[in-house]
């Protein structure tokens, strides 16, 4: 995961989404926390761990906490097969160079804190995160071999539970035939397919695009998610102490 400089020069920044099961949620735990003895990656620069930066510390593992918040009733798994992606994962990401020449760590670290403000808005709610902290221990070998001295390439993972909200009816075996069609109750349903489904595409003027069919025009979900980032990023109040913010990665 080590990103440079194009040859234009130019820096790019991106926002990437992981759906993850329960079987590979401890793998991510393990090597966002940094509680491996030794990793495979050789960038990883233990002395530097402790620069790692917690936006949103976990209270416990990732898996407990979310078995936790079913138990309280925060998030529903109902009607989800056992294989379900229960899980996801943004991984905030900008070339190195962007950081190295703009202050580096203190930079970075001013950077992603205004993009967790841009994953809560994403996720819906604070609440729905488990954790969200900045690589600052991951060593860039080509640009560090390229300018003869160490440059890191931060980043930030964000890990959350995919909920959308869900209004459950009152079905025709209610004895109560006047409930019969409301709204029983409404339940924050874990669903990564809904929470990424594609959305209508707007024009200027905020109309929905239609194919000539008449049937609107589908933006993909990811596509929303570059430009849910970018716009929150060029809104945030630190945005006065930044250099411009990165075009998107394409």
């Amino acid at each position: 995961m080590i990103f440079i400089a194009r040859n234009d020069g130019v820096h790019r920044t991106t926002v990437r989404n992981a759906n993850l099961t329960k079987n590979q949620i401890g793998n991510v735990q393990w090597h966002n926390e940094r509680e491996k003895e030794s990793y495979v990656n050789q960038d990883i620069v233990p002395e530097r761990t402790p620069l790692n930066v917690h936006f949103k510390t976990p209270s416990g593992s990732y898996q407990e906490i979310f078995d936790a918040m079913v138990e309280e009733k925060t998030i529903s798994t109902r009607g989800l097969k056992a294989d379900a992606c229960l899980f996801g994962e943004l991984i905030f990401d900008v070339n190195s160079a962007y950081f190295h020449n703009h202050g580096g760590y203190e930079y970075a670290r001013q950077f992603y804190a205004d993009a967790y403000q841009a994953a809560v808005d994403i996720v819906g709610g604070e609440q729905y995160i488990l954790s969200a902290v900045m690589h600052a221990d991951e060593r860039n070998r080509a640009m560090s071999e390229a300018l003869g001295q160490d440059v890191y390439h931060y980043h930030l993972h964000v890990v959350y539970i995919p909920v959308v909200e869900k209004q459950i009816l009152w079905s025709k075996r209610c004895k109560d035939k006047s409930l019969v069609g409301t709204v029983k109750e409404t339940i924050m349903q874990v669903s990564s397919s809904k929470k990424w489904l594609s959305k209508p595409a707007l024009d200027k003027a905020g109309n929905p695009l239609l194919q000539k069919n008449g049937k609107p025009v589908l933006k993909k979900s990811y596509s929303v998610l570059q430009d849910d980032f970018y716009q929150h990023m060029r809104a945030a109040p630190a945005r006065q102490r930044r250099p411009p913010m990165p075009p998107k990665r394409k």
